[in-house]
């Protein structure tokens, strides 16, 4: 305090004030003025000086006019961020000085303060050549991130309008998605703490992030993301297998192990689902803090979070086909309390009954509903059954309306909405039906037998033949081994009535079929980013492997030669094939539409076992 209220210790070395220097520049005699901008650009500049002119120019913030837009230009290029405190403090100072007293210099100066929000490139040049460009990994990175957002917060406290002024900046500055890790982890990470001074931007900033991991998301099939984890785990044993050729000391192979699984097992192998899982983790804890009061749910706190997360999800992840990921934003704020899950049923149930949604919107609306169901281990049986209830209902009532009118016929095009619905419950029975049956048989049976499956499957709209036969398969084993439905006689029907399309081209004949007519995934298939699955994986419902007996009993009805491994197969999305049954080829869009591999999903064919 002391340094900054004494006086300056030298002006000018060319003689005259600031405001001399000015005024003269107004009347046309434009020597120190240049001077002046020259002394101002040079890199080797020192605190002292840069301090005496900050000085100057907070008192002659009134001459800085849009005529002068050049100077203030150069004066927000000064490096004012890796200086000295003191310098710090003056800056922010005239910062505050200069957007109360010249609004229009708003821009630049938000431009400023938004462009520091990534670390710094550092260049080194060798003879002239570029031999390395990486982000400065700078210790004092932190404390001046805290020091833009004390500026965003000084400018804001003088402009009230500031924040619609901002964000057109902060869309803008996004780093492109291949830029560094470290680029778009310290920018995602200073837009989050925006939002927690200026709440007003939170709705926005958090569409624009999520926006953005969408991109990298749907540029990351999980199967590419496996097959690059598979071609990095191959590469690791074959180079350690090279080491243990070398070296015989199984002390020091033993250190090396533990070092390169340390240092590599927490980093993923695809470059964008690296960048992917490091935002996720990011979003993840945001999430929790402002959920989170010294340890504790603050409701009020996470009510207003999810409500702007729901709009973020109807508005950008809801029309998105096939993301992987990004959508566990709901899944893990859901996880909190189960209300906030109750809430966000009610949301998608609303959205899958209003026939005034776009047919597809319903159709995504019933994929999330029922892998929801399945795989949110905090909902409890209770909630399920209560969801249960309302989507068989309906059903019943569609079928109702439907079932003797001209509609009454299988169709995608006239009933997907119904067929989601039919999917989303024969999915969650599959992963709920231990529970459902769980300490008291009789009664879990006599509920099973209400919702009357035998109705929905033997309908005219025919939804066995509509549903993606892994899914059909299972709960066709299921409802005949607790004799609520015997499905197999439809679906031997359908499989009668399935007729392949031939179509010629270039390369001969092509055997072409849709197994996933519904075009429907399964949106909370398993989360395979290593980091920020972490945080899932609590709260997950896992597909359990069937115990010997259980395979026992559902392969009784089942065709002889069905595979040992049908719980396998069910999770990696493929129909258990036999000899002697005709593979069928998928077709074109499907490899790029099918559930990941890992979890259920369009199989490999049509097929479907059924007993003799």
């Amino acid at each position: 305090d002391e340094f900054i209220s004494s006086p300056p210790r030298k002006t000018v070395r060319f003689g005259g004030t600031l405001t001399e220097i000015l005024l003269k520049y107004e009347k046309g005699d434009t020597t120190d003025f240049e001077l002046l901008k020259h002394q101002l650009s040079d890199p080797d500049i020192k605190d002292a000086q840069i301090i005496n002119w900050l000085h100057e120019f907070r008192a002659s913030v009134a001459y800085l006019t849009k005529e002068l837009e050049q100077l203030v230009k150069i004066l927000l290029k000064l490096p004012w961020l890796r200086r000295s405190r003191e310098v710090v403090e003056e800056y922010l100072g005239f910062l505050g000085n200069l957007v109360s007293a010249q609004t229009v210099h708003l821009r630049p100066c938000l431009r400023m303060i938004v462009s520091q929000f990534v670390p710094p490139r550092i260049t080194i040049r060798e003879d002239d050549v570029d031999i390395s460009d990486s982000d400065d990994d700078d210790e004092n990175l932190s404390e001046n991130f805290n020091t833009c957002h004390r500026a965003l917060q000084t400018v804001a406290r003088y402009v009230p309008s500031t924040p619609q002024f901002l964000m057109p900046i902060l869309v803008e500055y996004f780093p492109f998605i291949n830029k560094s890790e470290r680029t778009l982890e310290c920018y995602v990470h200073n837009l989050l703490r925006v939002t927690v001074y200026l709440p007003t931007l939170r709705l926005q900033i958090l569409e624009l992030i999520i926006e953005k991991l969408l991109k990298l998301d749907v540029s990351t099939p999980q199967q590419d993301i496996e097959d690059a984890e598979e071609t990095a785990n191959d590469c690791a044993s074959k180079e350690k297998s090279a080491e243990e050729g070398l070296f015989d000391m199984e002390e020091d192979e033993d250190r090396k192990g533990n070092k390169v699984v340390s240092s590599s097992s927490e980093r993923m192998a695809h470059p964008l689902a690296e960048r992917l899982d490091i935002l996720m983790t990011i979003l993840f804890s945001y999430i929790k803090d402002v959920c989170h009061v010294d340890g504790k749910l603050d409701i009020s706190n996470t009510k207003d979070l999810y409500r702007d997360l729901v709009s973020v999800f109807d508005k950008l992840i809801l029309p998105t086909h096939a993301s992987c990921h990004v959508q566990y934003f709901m899944f893990y704020i859901c996880s909190f309390k189960l209300g906030l899950a109750e809430a966000f049923l009610d949301h998608l149930w609303k959205k899958l009954q209003d026939p005034n949604n776009p047919s597809v919107i319903r159709q995504t609306a019933g994929s999330y509903i029922g892998s929801f169901l399945a795989r949110a281990k905090f909902i409890p049986v209770v909630t399920v059954k209560a969801c249960l209830d309302l989507l068989v209902n309906w059903m019943h009532k569609y079928i109702d309306n439907q079932d003797t009118g001209a509609n009454a016929y299988c169709d995608v095009a006239l009933h997907g909405p119904f067929y989601s619905t039919c999917q989303a419950v024969f999915y969650t029975l599959i992963f709920r039906h231990k529970q459902l049956l769980d300490g008291n048989l009789r009664k879990g049976l006599s509920y099973l037998q209400s919702l009357n499956f035998e109705r929905i499957v033997m309908c005219q709209l025919n939804p066995l033949k509509i549903c993606i036969p892994s899914v059909v398969n299972l709960f066709a084993a299921i409802t005949r081994k607790y004799q609520l439905v015997f499905c197999y006689t439809i679906i031997e029907r359908n499989n009668r009535q399935f007729i392949p399309v031939v179509r010629s081209g270039t390369g001969g004949d092509l055997v072409q079929t849709c197994t996933n007519p519904l075009d429907s995934f399964f949106p909370f298939d398993p989360y395979i980013l290593k980091r920020s699955k972490k945080t899932i994986d609590p709260v997950y419902q896992f597909w359990e492997e069937l115990s010997a007996e259980d395979l026992e009993n559902l392969k009784k009805p089942i065709k002889k030669g069905t595979s040992e491994d049908e719980d396998d197969d069910f999770l990696k999305g493929e129909t258990p094939q036999n000899d002697g049954v005709v593979e069928i080829a998928p077709n074109s869009y499907e490899s790029s539409t099918r559930s990941p591999v890992s979890s259920i999903g369009s199989p490999a064919d049509c097929y479907v076992p059924y007993p003799q």
